[in-house]
């Protein structure tokens, strides 16, 4: 009776649109693509597959569809189905045809399509992974040779000696995935490493419409480079002899060599399509992927508008660890994205390698500055004419093009003013490496590429085209300065090479984004930081290091930054400790991860926010930075299943059709909203949210969170806790003690945080202000400790 119903709603649908007006002409023009979350219980039993259900349903809701004019790509108006992560479908409309369609039966949710953008050697023994260490995280797990990485990105380029598959056993009987061919790229290109090969462009396509084959490949193959660079940081194999340009010369390795590789191709010219990344998501499920490496931006929408929220929640329930880049919004605050907290999120720090690229004015003073040019070098006996391209009357030439200018924007300078000269440019607005294209090409002898206030202090070194660097934003004003006062200021760059044993390191990177989490403040994000800043790794033929088109160099090894290049580092650890620990969920992994973070430098110093030279906070680096070797034994897990991250959504009031298009499945919320709130979700950090009072806010307020953790130790332990209240609070721990008997045992505990004063003298919080005040809990058995930041955010009301 059920399905019958549902093929009558369904066929008076398509009558009520055959009897309406058609479709304006403006709406025909206004086709989005929509994802498509469906019952997949509810298909009316006429149907012989869900894709004949979705593609009637479609053509109900699209009434100019029966006129002829569909604008639908060919094939029909489907994009992918999906049948792994949801039951659902992707498709180009009307946004009133998927109004129509979001109340037709069956159908849970529509999301529409969001298009977001990339995130963009010595990483593994800083980390302290080393293949000589017979005793360490790689030997145990055979540097993770039975596990698979799914790598969604731009592609891979399969002849690297990074994924050579040279010493590997067979391929994992239970892997189910495949390699599809494509332009210039065939199945024989996978082998025992590179194991799985997709691509996805039925959304990009959709929306941008048919790709130009003459720039980019329709295969797995990539054009781009980042997704070679990040899948090969993940599960790299040792490649001796590697460097960039000269520059990071030694072994090159990802941090699970021996892990198998399936690429996901997702990203195109224009960007990474929701509904592509979902199609790789329901891919990785099927193909029987272990991890799930994503190095896109997220968006900040509800999380039952996010597909990546919706598609990682159903990896996550089959077991797959995911991990996510931060994004490079920092150093502001509320800039996380990735944010679910089924999603391990990870930011960016700094190693103990940078190369630096001084510059040396001429009345003397040295600056720091820092690149990756491999070029002719400056003359060492000559001082430069030094000039800033926003100068009036300088680089631009008087022509009212000094904003553009500042910039080094193309076409913005002039070739009379700029040649044989060293050229400060402005950051913002196009690409470092091609405010460098622009100085070269206008006849400069070199360019100084200035941080604005934003930016900070941090420093990324590019594979600049002609002789450049790279300074902070105190240099950037020095050297400004500098040449509006002398009469014929002059200059020169020093390149310095490599520099090993840099303090102090790790630093969070000044990109890296920050919380706090802006969808669910109560979880703590980013989950932890990992190295993101000039990372060596793998890169393709046809494509210059400096990533703009003029640049012809070719090289096996590039140098990139950001959270991209952090994301893949914590994916195979990831794999690792599943190797290590076959029976860890996805949840147990991230707390392992995260309870034995470090938040000290090489220094034993906390740890500082590159940006500002500051000490960083939770809302920077999350619990710390990753370090493998104490997470493979960390003593306790904070673990999570499938059904607590339900009660977390019941508490965040989403309501049940919210709900269902997440996890596929209804929720009873009353026991949960009975039980706590959404800060009683079991993860490895604490975060207090209290309404401060303007003026006099003495009045307390408290708070409380429910944990429950699990011995993962060898045998019988008694944890005691230790606690730093944050400052104006007290917290209270009960019971202080947790004795367990077996390993497997799980113990709960509450802790209550009390705000005793709000911020500044007397209690006083300025109206409209807000105040975060850090401390931590710590549970130590004698050989353990299981370390979990505590965070007070005070918001004072207007």
């Amino acid at each position: 009776m059920k399905k019958n119903h549902h093929f009558k709603l369904l066929f008076l649908a398509v009558l009520f649109f055959l009897s309406s007006p058609a479709i304006s002409t403006s709406e025909k023009t206004s086709r989005k693509t929509y994802i498509v979350c469906v019952d997949g219980e509810a298909k009316p039993s006429v149907f012989p597959t869900h894709a004949h259900w979705y593609e009637t349903a479609v053509a109900a809701a699209e009434a100019d569809s029966f006129e002829g004019d569909t604008g639908w790509t060919s094939g029909g108006p489907l994009i992918h189905t999906y049948s792994s992560i949801f039951h659902g479908f992707s498709a180009r409309m009307t946004p009133s045809a998927a109004a129509a369609l979001s109340v037709a039966a069956g159908v849970l949710a529509i999301l529409p399509e969001q298009v977001r953008h990339l995130d963009t050697t010595r990483s593994p023994q800083f980390l302290g992974l080393k293949s000589s260490d017979s005793s360490g995280l790689l030997a145990e797990t055979d540097f993770g040779s039975d596990l698979v990485i799914g790598v969604i990105d731009t592609g891979i380029w399969p002849e690297r000696r990074s994924f050579s598959d040279s010493g590997l056993d067979s391929i994992p009987a239970k892997w189910r995935g495949t390699c599809v061919a494509g332009t210039g790229f065939l199945t024989t290109a996978c082998n025992r490493k590179l194991i799985g090969a997709r691509y996805f462009s039925g959304g990009y396509e959709a929306t941008s419409g048919r790709m130009n084959e003459t720039a980019e490949l329709r295969s797995a193959r990539d054009t781009d480079g980042h997704g070679t660079h990040t899948a090969s940081i993940a599960a790299g194999r040792y490649v001796y002899p590697a460097s960039t340009l000269g520059y990071a010369r030694g072994v090159a390795a990802g941090m699970a060599p021996k892990a198998r590789l399936a690429v996901y191709k997702v990203c195109w010219a224009a960007g990474c399509f929701d509904s592509d990344i979902l199609a790789a998501f329901d891919a990785g499920v099927a193909d029987g992927v272990n991890v799930i490496s994503l190095s896109v931006g997220g968006v900040v929408v509800p999380y039952y508008l996010d597909a990546i929220a919706v598609g990682s929640f159903a990896a996550v329930e089959a077991g797959i660890f995911v991990s996510a880049s931060a994004g490079n919004g920092g150093p502001g605050g509320l800039t996380v994205t990735n944010i679910a907290p089924w999603v391990t999120t990870v930011g960016a720090g700094s190693m103990d390698r940078s190369f630096p690229a001084d510059v040396r004015l001429g009345n003397g003073r040295v600056l720091p500055g820092v690149s990756v040019y491999g070029g002719p070098p400056l003359r060492k006996d000559l001082l430069y004419p030094l000039i800033y391209a926003g100068s009036p009357g300088e680089a631009s030439g008087g022509g009212g093009e000094g904003y553009s200018a500042s910039l080094c924007l193309e076409g913005s300078l002039s070739p009379s003013t700029v040649k044989g000269k060293i050229v400060v440019c402005d950051r913002g607005v196009n690409s470092r490496a091609a405010k460098g294209e622009v100085v070269r090409k206008a006849g400069g002898a070199g360019m100084i590429l200035a941080n604005g206030v934003f930016d900070g202090e941090g420093l990324v070194a590019d594979c600049h085209v002609l002789p450049g660097t790279a300074v902070g934003a105190s240099a950037g004003d020095e050297i400004r300065k500098y040449i509006a006062s002398a009469a014929t200021p002059t200059g020169t760059i020093l390149f310095r090479g490599t520099r090993l044993g840099v303090r102090p390191a790790p630093v969070v990177a000044s990109f890296s984004a920050r919380g706090p989490s802006p969808q669910s403040p109560e979880i703590l994000k980013p989950d932890v930081i990992a190295p993101g800043l000039n990372i060596l790794a793998a890169w393709p033929d046809g494509i210059g290091p400096a990533g703009i088109e003029s640049d012809h160099r070719q090289t096996e090894f590039n140098i990139l930054s950001g959270t991209s290049m952090a994301c893949p580092h914590v994916s195979g650890l990831a794999a690792l400790l599943k190797a290590a620990h076959p029976d860890w969920s996805p949840a147990a992994i991230r707390s392992a991860l995260m309870t034995t973070a470090y938040n000290k430098d090489n220094e034993g110093k906390p740890m500082l926010d590159e940006a500002t030279g500051n000490v960083s906070g939770v809302f920077d680096a999350g619990t710390g930075h990753v370090d493998p070797r104490r997470a493979m034994d960390p003593g306790l897990i904070y673990d999570i299943a499938p059904m607590d991250y339900i009660n977390f959504l019941c508490n965040l009031n989403y309501t049940s059709e919210n709900i269902k298009s997440i996890t596929r499945r209804g929720a009873d919320c009353t026991g949960a909203k009975r039980a706590g709130h959404a800060g009683n979700l079991n993860y490895p950090s604490f975060s207090a949210l209290f309404a401060g009072v303007a003026g006099n806010g003495k009045a307390r307020q408290s708070t409380h969170f429910l944990r429950t953790v699990t011995n993962v130790g060898r045998g019988a332990a008694v944890y005691r806790a230790e606690v730093s209240a944050p400052a104006g609070s007290k917290v209270e721990v009960e019971p202080l003690e947790l004795r367990f008997r077996r390993t497997g045992q799980k113990l709960s505990f509450l802790l209550r945080v009390e705000l005793e004063a709000a911020e500044g003298e007397g209690g006083r919080l300025p109206a409209g202000s807000s105040a975060v005040r850090g401390g931590e809990i710590v549970w130590k058995d004698g050989q353990h400790s299981v370390r979990s930041p505590i965070v007070v955010t005070i918001q004072a009301s207007l």
